[in-house]
């Protein structure tokens, strides 16, 4: 272990945010986690695989948008 990681660790174990042992409710921020970095996991692969296709879509988009304001 990296002494980067070893202080990420070491930090959050400091101040990470203490809950009372009797409180059961702590909502549902693992399943947060997991949602929000699929889904930057997904945008990321279809860029990948996708991004020609993309940027020419927007770029005609942006220039269809363009001509019809003038």
């Amino acid at each position: 272990m990296n002494s980067v990681s070893r202080w990420l660790i070491t930090a959050w174990y400091r101040w990470r945010p203490i809950v009372p042992a009797s409180d059961g409710d702590r909502g549902d921020v693992p399943g947060w986690v997991l949602i929000t970095l699929m889904t930057a996991t997904l945008v990321v692969v279809i860029w990948g695989i996708a991004r020609g296709q993309l940027v020419s879509i927007l770029n005609d988009a942006f220039t269809r948008i363009s001509t019809v304001n003038e």
